[in-house]
Order: C-alpha cells, then structure tokens, then sequence
C-alpha cells in the first residue's frame, strides 16, 4: 500500500526513477534532501518542484555538479540563504567539517596556506569485496571498502572556497 510501518507510524514510499512523478505535496513534503547522488544540478534537482504534486524546496545533500546551485555550510554562510532559492546545496560532509573550522581560523587568524587530509568512512563508489575498481584506472579503489582505509581525492577544499570566498585558490 505504498507505507513503510515503524513503531506503529506510517511513512509513505516511492519507487519512482522521474522525481516529478512522486507526490510529494500528497505525502505532506514540501522539502526534499535529494540524497541520491544522482540529481546535482539545479536543472536536475529541479524535478522534484515538477509534477502533478510537487515539492516545494530541494536541498542537495553532496556539493552541486553546476555553478548555479548556492551551496550554504551552517555557521559559516548560511546568513546568506534566500528564501526565494528553490534548490541548494549543503555540500558535502567532509566541507561541513572542515569549513566551519576554517572560518574560525582565518577570520580570527588568517590562512594563508591549507593542507587537509581525509579519512573517511566506506562510500557508495567502494566495492564491497576485493576486486577490480571501477573504471580500472585506480587499484587502491578496488580493496575492500570495510577494512581498508583508501586515500581518495575530495572536493571539499573547492567547496570551502566556495562557501568562504576569501579562501578560494
């Protein structure tokens, strides 16, 4: 019947590829966290306000793949959000991390220079088991997600460029 049960409340689900055909206004939703992966432009993320019953709002939960979507990190430049703006960004959790701790530095410090090293948790694009990695160009990628710590880029220094412009560079 579309319900998902927990603790005796129902919580309404989707099995649907085309955000603009989920009933988000039906379903009492007027904001989406579009955690997909998929949908990272405004042009895409855009979906979800589409349709015969659509969401009001859409918060991208990665950094935006356009240079249109406002990306906003809580206590570093979250002042600057409109309530006009349909689709943002919150970035990514490694710029959630590191950005507001920049801010702090460099507004009562100054950066000059900045070097960041991630450890991260298992991602989406780690294989699970031992084997070749996607795309075959990065053999590290294709150990074992669960018991291999793999050193892997980030975007998240362009993204703290992005939400304290003074750093970006």
């Amino acid at each position: 019947d579309g319900k998902l049960v927990i603790n005796g409340r129902p919580i309404t689900i989707f099995a649907q590829r085309n955000p603009s055909d989920i009933a988000w206004k039906d379903a009492g939703v007027w904001v989406v966290c579009e955690s997909t992966g998929v949908f990272r432009t405004t042009a895409t993320a855009s979906a979800h306000l589409k349709g015969d019953s659509p969401a009001s709002k859409v918060i991208i939960s990665a950094p935006a793949k356009d240079d249109e979507t406002p990306t906003f990190v809580l206590g570093v430049n979250h002042t600057s959000y409109d309530k006009s703006m349909q689709v943002v960004s919150n970035a990514s959790c490694t710029t959630n991390c590191l950005a507001p701790i920049a801010k702090v530095i460099n507004d009562n410090f100054g950066i000059k220079e900045g070097l960041m090293t991630t450890v991260h948790a298992m991602t989406a694009n780690q294989l699970t088991n031992d084997g070749p990695s996607r795309g075959g160009k990065d053999w590290r990628a294709g150990r074992a997600a669960g018991c291999n710590i793999i050193p892997a880029s980030t975007g998240a220094a362009k993204a703290v460029g992005i939400v304290i412009p003074e750093l970006n560079g």
